[in-house]
């Protein structure tokens, strides 16, 4: 699904292809655009990027990655059976580990670590807000850290998940106080909060109220029984129904 690129809204996720949209035609004045930026300049996953580099090098067979898994405070459930819940190879399961456990030795990670990996990502901006709403997302106890076996079925999802999947991950992330509704100023929050990461990586740069405007825009169409909150039936339907939509969620994958 590919829409052309002029006028388009700022990105909530990727569209249904994974296509990376053109940019927005010149001369749109106000009207908000999604940053002039691609994939390699801003990492198609900060997460995934962070946790690479941090794996150091092992032999070509990786069985030792199961016995590792005693030597961490919180142990992961096997990789076997992680394979088996998610997308990724055995392989990219052990080198996500070994990066995990390079960077959070207890095995869980916490949300000052989620708002370092930002800042790195993005110094340009103020990334503290975003990488909040982001680990909230991904803590799925709520209980103020995220265990492997969370982190990386998330990122599976994400990443390889089909369209349906990554739609309701992303009414998780929106869904702030976990109520099952979306209010408008709860999209307003993250897609303030993004646009405070990317800092002066928009073009044009954008006016105060541009964000409230892309929100009243979104929130008009989802909301459907004008109840003041958008479900997640209502929200996952419009998404795929409307192209305008899908095609403006290209950000969302580029700030994972």
């Amino acid at each position: 699904m590919q829409a052309d690129g002029k006028g388009r809204d700022a990105g909530l996720l990727s569209d249904a292809n994974g296509k990376e949209p053109s940019p927005a035609e010149p001369g749109d004045g106000g009207k908000w655009q999604r940053p002039r930026m691609t994939r390699k300049s801003l990492m198609k996953c900060c997460l995934v990027k962070w946790i690479i580099a941090s794996t150091t090098p092992q032999g070509p067979d990786n069985d030792d990655s199961d016995l590792e898994l005693s030597m961490v405070r919180h142990q992961p459930e096997g990789l076997e059976q992680l394979q088996a819940q998610t997308q990724f190879t055995r392989k990219e399961l052990q080198s996500l580990y070994r990066g995990f456990k390079n960077e959070c030795p207890s095995g869980l990670v916490d949300e000052e670590t989620f708002k370092s990996i930002y800042s790195q990502f993005f110094p340009q901006g103020d990334a503290t807000t975003y990488a909040h709403f982001l680990f909230n997302a991904f803590d799925i106890d709520r209980n103020g850290s995220i265990r492997f076996e969370d982190f990386v079925i998330g990122l599976s999802v994400l990443l390889r998940g089909s369209v349906p999947e990554k739609l309701r991950w992303a009414f998780n992330l929106y869904d702030i106080n976990k109520d099952g509704y979306i209010t408008k100023e709860e999209m307003l929050a993250i897609m303030t909060s993004i646009y405070d990461m990317m800092g002066r990586c928009t073009s044009p740069c954008l006016r105060e109220d541009a964000p409230s405007e892309h929100v009243d825009k979104f929130f008009q169409k989802m909301d459907r029984n004008r109840d003041g909150v958008v479900t997640i039936e209502e929200f996952i339907e419009t998404c795929q129904k409307d192209e305008n939509i899908m095609a403006s969620m290209q950000l969302f994958e580029n700030v994972i």
